[in-house]
């Protein structure tokens, strides 16, 4: 598991897994947390007992149907139904936030006093829809952010139509992207669309993981490098 690196107040647990010491086989290999993938189903209830157990969390995360919106529900106990959202903020304590990714922005967020946490999923349509700005409007006082393992910016390559959904509500969105040798194609750092965006509604306080999720194949599923492959995840919650 990783420990994410930032000063979170007492109360405030976060991890993050990486793929290694699960028992899915072949594209899944080996700790994938994904049910909707293609997975043994088997395999996947046992990973995610394994995290479960390895992060020492107080009951079984709250599990997302991710679907690239701007929504976020605020849970207030313990559920195994599965939420529509791409969001999930609790002031519950023991309500484990979960977000799964494959190449998207994990973002674990809490406030400064460690009353209220979230977890979030952000590809480029949910930034540049307004995931983000909907998840800090849930939080009560200064609010802390990490940035967990994405797609990095030299395997993003996105298209015109991405550039103009972040540049023209923020010309200094413009910063976050670099012309590739093809015309209409570029470079997309993930990570500084989310900074920028934060910053904008002023949260100041964000770590980043710097891990890149395409280039790093012994640790991270990506989508973008393999198609068929497992998710990820990352988890918040108040002890």
């Amino acid at each position: 598991m990783i420990i994410p690196d930032w000063q979170l107040p007492q109360n405030v647990r976060a991890v993050s897994s990486t793929r290694q010491r699960g028992v899915s086989t072949g594209a899944y290999q080996s700790l994938n947390l994904g049910m909707h993938v293609g997975d043994s189903p088997e395999h996947v209830a046992t990973n995610r007992q394994r995290v479960m157990t390895y992060a020492e969390m107080p009951s079984a995360p709250v599990w997302m149907n991710q679907t690239h919106s701007t929504q976020v529900l605020n849970i207030d106990h313990p559920t195994t139904d599965i939420i529509e959202a791409d969001g999930i903020f609790t002031r519950t304590p023991g309500v484990v936030c979960a977000v799964m990714t494959a190449d998207c922005l994990p973002i674990l967020m809490t406030n400064t006093s460690g009353t209220e946490v979230a977890a979030v999923h952000a590809g480029w349509r949910g930034l540049a829809g307004g995931i983000l700005e909907q998840a800090v409007s849930y939080f009560s006082g200064d609010v802390m952010v990490w940035l967990g393992p994405a797609i990095g910016k030299a395997a993003f390559e996105v298209g015109d139509d991405v550039v103009t959904a972040f540049t023209r509500g923020d010309p200094m969105a413009e910063q976050a992207f670099e012309p590739r040798q093809q015309a209409g194609k570029w470079s997309a750092d993930l990570v500084r669309l989310a900074q920028q965006r934060l910053h904008r509604v002023g949260v100041t306080q964000v770590s980043a993981s710097g891990l890149c999720t395409y280039s790093d194949a012994h640790n991270f599923f990506s989508f973008r490098r393999d198609g068929v492959t497992g998710r990820q995840a990352s988890f918040i919650w108040i002890k």
